[in-house]
């Protein structure tokens, strides 16, 4: 209550609003980001009161995790990295001509994600700031690796094409510097591929050009031009969103885990999607429309970004990439993260949370009243929204390293991108691989330092013990559940087993 007495100041709530109107737009545009977003505007905030820059930038942080969702659902190409998994379901209900469904529908779940994150943060911060120190460099990489077994073992794909997928997105995750010795790998003398292969870069090329080099092929049009979008779309999708309650709150607790622990958001969402893929009644239809792979990935991408802030707040150690930008800020106005913040600067710190609150509100009202304008776009002819949407990509591509070379490596990713679907390979493995490859090689890396390369160290402590055991689970999953379908049907009559 303390928090929302410092909101009380109406310049609070026009940069909370300002702030949300800027993050929907760093979200749309493709390799800007988030966390680019808030490094860019944070020296506009030096001669503000700490309150009220913290307010605006995570406000900023909220819109662009919003505003991730709008160009995933309408052409494929995920404004964020976390919106990866959104673009699986998202774009095929826009091609149905539901554009306007799935956009409320990820809008609606990116705020119960973050509300139910918000609570937690609230009351539960002393106790998981003390549960994060535990984590180590075997425990960072049996997270990881549970996010990559996971997807071998829930997947519908064939394990090969998901393991060959994943396998390409690792070697293209090494192309670079080595992270732990610094030596080259996989450069060729190219200076250019020193910094390696972007991940937002790939991204932007797989599903924006894929898809529109896919499009051309099947006859230049969108498929879901005729969209059609009015409030009551959105009151009717409320009323079919209840019945997914389940996948939301696992959503939740997926995304409130890897954003404190920290995973980070990108993780969460896929993890959220193969559990719902797996566990839900429509799991064979994922990929072709279903408004529940909308729901998940959204919820804990959401939740993720939220709880992200926890640990940053309680112990200095920042959750996402936007958290470490945010505590360069706090640092910058003179503020030391810990548990003493909670004590010498109780306005600062419940006003934040309390912004958080009013901040996807926010954010939840300025996206839904703007869908009808988003989803317009659907109406406009192929021949002129192609090139728009490949100059976008390009900008996107360039200004992530403002490099030129970029360009073309998107178009290549690209081509990779229009192959994978024509072959029926999955993408999310590679993509998946891309991001956290680098990230699972450098955990497991310390560890075998630390442990002078003893593997028991993944065993060491019931917490990564336990992590490592539900990986290598999921990953066998497959030729466990057929040994039990032999042994069922062996144990059925002769028409049970044939079947």
């Amino acid at each position: 209550m303390h928090g929302f007495g410092v909101l009380a100041d109406p310049m609070n709530i026009v940069y909370m609003f300002i702030g949300v109107f800027l993050g929907v737009l760093i979200g749309v545009l493709p390799g800007l980001g988030g966390a680019n977003g808030v490094a860019i505007l944070l020296p506009l905030t030096f001669s503000m009161d700490p309150t009220s820059a913290i307010i605006m930038l995570s406000s900023i942080y909220w819109g662009a995790l919003f505003g991730g969702a709008i160009t995933s659902v309408l052409f494929n190409i995920p404004g964020e990295p976390w919106s990866v998994a959104t673009t699986f379901d998202g774009f095929p209900l826009a091609q149905k001509g539901q554009a306007g469904q799935a956009l409320t529908a990820a809008f609606t779940s990116s705020f119960i994600g973050a509300f139910i994150a918000t609570v937690v943060l609230t009351f539960l911060a002393p106790l998981i700031a003390s549960f994060a120190l535990r984590f180590g460099p075997a425990e960072f990489f049996s997270v990881y690796l549970l996010t990559f077994c996971s997807f071998v073992g829930m997947g519908k794909e064939p394990p090969f094409k998901v393991l060959s997928a994943m396998m390409l997105g690792f070697a293209l995750a090494c192309v670079g510097m080595d992270g732990v010795t610094g030596e080259l790998r996989m450069t060729f003398g190219t200076v250019e591929l020193l910094r390696g292969f972007d991940f937002l870069i790939a991204v932007i090329g797989l599903f924006g050009v894929g898809e529109i080099l896919l499009t051309m092929e099947e006859g230049l049009a969108f498929r879901g031009k005729d969209a059609k979008i009015s409030p009551t779309v959105v009151w009717q999708t409320w009323k079919i969103l209840p019945k997914y309650w389940v996948t939301s709150i696992r959503g939740a607790i997926v995304g409130c885990w890897m954003g404190i622990t920290p995973g980070g958001a990108t993780p969460a969402s896929f993890m959220s999607y193969g559990l719902a893929k797996r566990f839900s009644k429509n799991g064979d239809k994922f990929g072709t429309g279903e408004l529940e792979g909308v729901v998940a990935p959204e919820t804990a991408a959401h939740a993720a970004g939220t709880s992200a802030l926890l640990p940053m707040l309680t112990l200095g150690i920042p959750g996402s990439p936007t958290a470490a930008v945010l505590l360069g800020g706090l640092l910058i106005w003179g503020l030391q993260p810990g548990p003493l913040l909670f004590v010498e600067q109780k306005d600062f710190v419940w006003g934040l949370i309390a912004s958080i609150y009013l901040g996807n509100i926010a954010g939840l009202i300025v996206v839904l009243t703007t869908v009808p304008i988003f989803a317009s776009i659907l109406r406009i002819p192929f021949s002129i929204i192609a090139p728009i949407i490949l100059v976008i990509c390009a900008i996107g591509a360039y200004t992530v390293n403002n490099a030129l070379l970029d360009i073309s490596v998107m178009m290549v990713f690209g081509v990779i991108g229009y192959l994978f679907k024509k072959c029926n390979y999955p993408l999310a493995p590679m993509v998946l691989a891309l991001v956290l490859g680098a990230n699972a090689e450098n955990g497991f890396r310390q560890a075998m330092l630390v442990s002078e390369g003893d593997m028991s160290i993944f065993f060491s402590n019931w917490l990564v013990g336990s992590i490592v055991t539900l990986a290598l689970f999921m990953l066998f999953w497959p030729v466990i559940s057929s040994l039990i379908n032999n042994i069922k049907g062996k144990g059925g009559t002769p028409g049970e087993a044939s079947a």
